[in-house]
């Protein structure tokens, strides 16, 4: 089978930047709050707020660059190393908690003509799965956005790295991916907005990696973490503008009948 595995954020659903800042700040509170209230171990200094944040704001920027190298740091260790290095013995099924509770009432949006490609795709045969680093929080609670959104009737595969120990752009979890979509490296294709997309694709052998740029529109934050001084846009010959360009590209890469190679 023919495979196409998409990115999640600003590749088929998406915040608005003022939106993705609040939450991203959310997250923050709800991590200073946790360490505020729980116990000092023993000879742990007490800390400020300002302080209990600062922290988790580190754990946080090296569980992205970690992300970077192939490497998971789930939303529940990066809670425990903060709580670690600021000598407390707060549960990160209190922080996952708090997150639980925000999620679904994000204002999430699905990206302009995001059906519109899956539809087609699934109609012309292509398996198609979902590759996502979830650094911010669990796939689990994405799930039923996703459904929401009307995804479930396409997508066979979803493939959050939260669930596994590696991240884009292992291979690994490309390979995880296809092995779900019962594909091959060779008649695969993945869509992504960033590095880890197009870099992924490429250490995993999949037919071509497919630059989407119509999302790019992203935060301070998140631009400042995940696409920090010095990112260059990836190498690629194959870059879209809209996901109804993406359909094209995808097509004219690897027809849904063509041999592997």
């Amino acid at each position: 089978m023919a495979a196409v595995t998409l990115d999640l954020w600003h590749t088929l659903m998406f915040l608005r930047p003022e939106a993705e800042e609040e939450y991203m700040r959310s997250q923050v509170e709800f991590a200073t709050e946790v360490l505020r209230d729980g116990p000092r171990r023993p000879g742990a200094p007490d800390r400020s707020d300002s302080e209990l944040a600062r922290v988790f704001e580190r754990v946080y920027a090296e569980a992205v660059a970690e992300a970077g190298r192939g490497r998971t740091i789930t939303p529940a260790q990066q809670l425990s190393r903060a709580a670690d290095a600021t000598g407390r013995d707060a549960r990160p099924e209190e922080y996952l908690g708090r997150l639980a509770a925000i999620v679904p009432r994000l204002p999430f949006e699905r990206a302009p003509g995001a059906l519109e490609l899956l539809r087609s795709l699934a109609h012309d045969g292509y398996g198609l799965g979902v590759i996502s680093n979830t650094i911010g929080e669990p796939g689990q609670m994405l799930r039923p956005v996703l459904r929401s959104m009307g995804f479930d009737e396409y997508v066979s595969a979803y493939v959050f790295s939260d669930e596994h120990p590696w991240t884009k752009p292992a291979p690994e979890i490309f390979g995880e991916a296809l092995a779900r979509l019962h594909g091959v490296p060779g008649r695969a294709v993945h869509v992504g907005d960033g590095w880890s997309d197009i870099e992924g694709a490429r250490r995993a052998g999949l037919r071509a990696g497919i630059l989407f740029t119509g999302l790019q529109n992203y935060g301070a934050r998140y631009k400042q973490l995940f696409l920090p001084d010095g990112w260059d846009r990836p190498a690629t010959d194959h870059v879209a503008a809209r996901l109804e360009d993406v359909g094209r590209i995808v097509r004219e890469v690897l027809p849904p009948d063509a041999p592997a190679p």
